[in-house]
């Protein structure tokens, strides 16, 4: 019989871990995205991370942007134009490019997708990394229009 790996409870669920839950939900079947985000802890902390929380946290401050680019038409033409982005929106970005990432993976179940991109994250590593280095990267080469920001 296969040994099974304890199952990972996680501290009572704080506002942080709640709002990313809401975004793993669907059709509003919030008890199936946190079975979901609970088991993708599990299987962190089966992969020897001791600490599944503060790992998830890591990821989530890798992926988040400093700098986004916002289309702006000015005169008839249109300008990539590099802007901060706010901490709410940070946080936005973040939790969507590690669920894209996790769900555009082929072949496994959810849970252990999301597990994957969280730890591929957290290490500085993945898809969703190299989104948010995409977006940086097209930001610094569009810092000529950013004088257009104002607009």
């Amino acid at each position: 019989m296969a040994k099974q790996s304890p199952k990972y409870i996680p501290p009572s669920s704080d506002e942080f871990l709640e709002k990313f839950i809401n975004y793993i939900m669907r059709r509003g079947k919030k008890s199936i995205a946190r079975r979901s985000f609970n088991n993708a802890l599990t299987i962190i902390k089966g992969r020897g991370y001791k600490d599944p929380v503060a790992t998830f946290l890591r990821a989530v401050s890798n992926v988040s942007p400093l700098l986004a680019i916002k289309a702006k038409r000015i005169g008839g033409a249109v300008y990539q134009v590099p802007i901060e982005v706010s901490p709410s929106r940070q946080k936005m970005f973040a939790f969507t490019w590690i669920l894209n990432a996790a769900r555009d993976k082929k072949g496994a179940q959810f849970a252990k997708k999301l597990a994957d991109e969280i730890i591929e994250a957290a290490e500085g590593a993945g898809t969703a990394v190299k989104k948010k280095e995409d977006t940086l990267r097209m930001a610094q080469a569009n810092k000529a229009f950013a004088h257009f920001a104002r607009y």
